[in-house]
């Protein structure tokens, strides 16, 4: 649960909080556990839901159209050399931590943990263009921090 939550946070320190936080919850509502599914699925939604809470009382703002003030990160999609490089696993998790609020949340609510638009949109009180325009915006921003880190 430790890695889900790293997904949501900025760093360690704030994963591990979260973490604990995840587990008070799952051990206060233990009770409501009706054994249908896998228990760890059943946390793993208790930690995303929790995560997200916190994101949403840190009142998160997502980035609006600024392309300027990304623009030193964000070149444009072709990128070939990005497309056959291999990364490990951690150098994932840390280029995924190190993308801006928005643009992480969305990107893992839509391609680790499978939401759609519409549930993204619904659960973090945007607009369903908004996520699209977060998870196009993240994975442009990863691609190019991924191959600024290989140079």
């Amino acid at each position: 649960m430790l890695s889900v939550c790293m997904r949501y946070a900025k760093n360690r320190d704030e994963a591990e909080d979260l973490l604990q936080e995840g587990f008070i919850k799952v051990f206060d509502k233990i009770s409501t556990f009706r054994g249908q599914g896998s228990l760890e699925g059943w946390i793993r939604r208790i930690m995303i839901n929790h995560a997200l809470n916190y994101i949403k009382s840190k009142k998160l703002v997502f980035l609006q159209e600024d392309p300027q003030r990304w623009s030193d990160h964000l070149a444009d999609d072709s990128h070939p050399e990005a497309e056959q490089e291999l990364y490990t696993p951690e150098m994932m998790m840390k280029a995924v931590q190190e993308l801006p609020d928005g643009y992480r949340v969305v990107f893992n609510l839509y391609v680790v943990e499978g939401f759609n638009h519409r549930e993204i949109a619904e659960s973090l009180g945007i607009s369903e263009n908004t996520s699209k325009s977060q998870l196009s915006r993240a994975r442009r921003y990863l691609r190019n921090l991924l191959i600024m880190k290989n140079k």
